[in-house]
């Protein structure tokens, strides 16, 4: 049974759909892509249905990624019964997931799932800037920015997930 993860931001139109492009790079890079699963979702309905911000895909794009096809879901309560790490984008889809898991069949075990993405990077950790600032109502630099902190919380996780993986398979 592979290891299931998915990225939460706000839309499911920027940053949550940029860390699954990312993530699934580096998990195909470090031979993991067959053994973990990621996905994306959001915590609103905005934009249900729709396709990536073509900021988002374009700077995707220009830094090497081949962004699939993207349709934004929500992201609801009886999704943690499929999901084994929940990672939000900022504190406030990380208080909207605390939320969620309080009505979940399983409230302990989909708390225990969720964690905010830049808790992966240890320089962020060190500067107390775990949020990854939505960059939907401002220009292609934002888009930027949020890729570099996306990338940077990215780098380790492969191996996080390696171990996690490893800890459920008896031996």
């Amino acid at each position: 049974m592979p290891l299931r993860v998915c990225f939460v931001c706000t839309g499911n139109i920027c940053r949550s759909p940029m860390g699954e492009v990312v993530l699934s790079a580096r998990l195909a890079e470090a031979g993991l892509a067959d053994l973990i699963v990621v996905d994306s979702a959001g915590t609103g309905s905005w934009h249900v249905g729709k396709d990536m911000d073509p900021r988002a895909r374009a700077t995707l794009v220009a830094h090497g990624y081949d962004p699939a096809a993207h349709v934004a879901k929500q992201f609801g309560a009886e999704d943690f019964a499929t999901r084994d790490v929940v990672l939000a984008l900022d504190s406030g889809h990380l208080s909207r997931l605390r939320e969620l898991a309080g009505t979940a069949d399983d409230p302990d075990a989909a708390a225990a799932s969720i964690e905010l993405l830049r808790s992966h990077d240890a320089v962020a950790v060190a500067a107390g800037d775990l949020d990854v600032p939505d960059p939907y109502y401002d220009e292609l630099p934002a888009f930027e920015q949020a890729l570099r902190e996306v990338e940077s919380a990215c780098a380790r996780l492969p191996d996080v997930l390696r171990e996690r993986l490893e800890s459920r398979v008896p031996l």
